[in-house]
């Protein structure tokens, strides 16, 4: 099986890219509404890409507010295989320094108000997220991120938090007492139902700022944010277009593979509303399109 369509959430801009051809924007409804925005897709050379801004166009929409289900479901009716996540957070560690990039490997969940899974309503299941990052995609972008010349960091934990406000002086230190080496508000959701729609996931995180744990810095605020992210803009465009020149890639990972053994309900006790809601994602097996190669 390999990964040959890219999906890609983040800045409204990143799809404004040279040499990317056949432009064209697409309305998706999804079984659990719209999506933040309308997608944009285009071809890099060979590869096909599809963009999305996280937070709609002109940044409309808080971390709370996203309609994560949508966004990540609205990728796999159009067909990617994995989706790079692009994401400002802040630093809780001195040697990520404000303009570099992280390409983490865990999350921790400190969020409170969000629906994070497809499953509900008649069906359930489980699926695994030990890891909750594709090691194959995250090997790439890391790649990827050298190539493009950032100094880049292999490897980290991502808090997800609720916001929209920025984390208190205490927090701060005590996400950094467990290790923790950024802080953000929005991936996490994605990655589980990336995993559990049996894509790939990988976060590129930017740093901006060291959030407010740092005695000699400033604490983190919306104009320093902008900033960081407005002088790296060219960069994160950079990544994306290495990415797409080397796919497609082998999915020598179990992601597609994720809801083989997930879903607990009996097929004979899954209503039709269900098979139909997740028909995107359920096995064949169960009612659904996906067939695994």
């Amino acid at each position: 099986m390999q990964l040959k369509k890219l999906g890609v959430i983040g800045g409204s801009g990143l799809y404004e890219m040279d040499g990317l051809t056949d432009v064209r924007e697409v309305e998706v409804e999804t079984p659990f509404g719209k999506p933040s925005d309308i997608l944009t897709t285009g071809r890099l050379g060979e590869t096909e890409l599809v963009f999305l801004p996280r937070h709609g166009k002109g940044h409309r929409l808080m971390p709370s507010e996203l309609p994560f289900q949508a966004n990540v479901y609205a990728m796999k009716m159009l067909e990617v295989g994995g989706i790079l996540a692009i994401s400002a957070v802040g630093s809780l560690r001195e040697e990520i320094v404000p303009g570099h990039l992280v390409v983490v490997d865990q999350f921790i969940d400190r969020t409170r108000h969000r629906a994070d899974t497809f499953f509900g309503d008649g069906i359930v299941g489980h699926v695994h997220f030990a890891d909750p990052i594709c090691s194959c995609l995250g090997a790439r972008v890391f790649e990827a991120a050298g190539e493009a010349g950032a100094t880049v960091h292999e490897g980290g934990t991502y808090v997800c938090m609720e916001g929209p406000q920025f984390s208190t002086r205490a927090e701060s230190h005590l996400y950094r007492s467990w290790g923790a080496s950024v802080i953000g508000m929005t991936n996490l959701q994605e990655a589980k139902l990336a995993r559990e729609a049996g894509l790939c996931y990988s976060t590129l995180a930017l740093a901006t700022d060291y959030d407010c744990w740092h005695d000699s810095e400033a604490d983190v605020s919306v104009e320093a944010v902008l900033e960081v992210i407005k002088n790296n803009v060219s960069t994160a465009k950079a990544v994306i277009a290495w990415l797409a020149r080397s796919l497609p890639m082998e999915r020598s990972c179990h992601c597609a593979r994720a809801l083989e053994h997930a879903i607990m309900t009996a097929k004979d006790r899954i209503p039709d509303h269900a098979r139909r809601r997740l028909e995107h994602i359920l096995p064949e097996s169960f009612g659904g399109l996906h067939r695994f190669e």
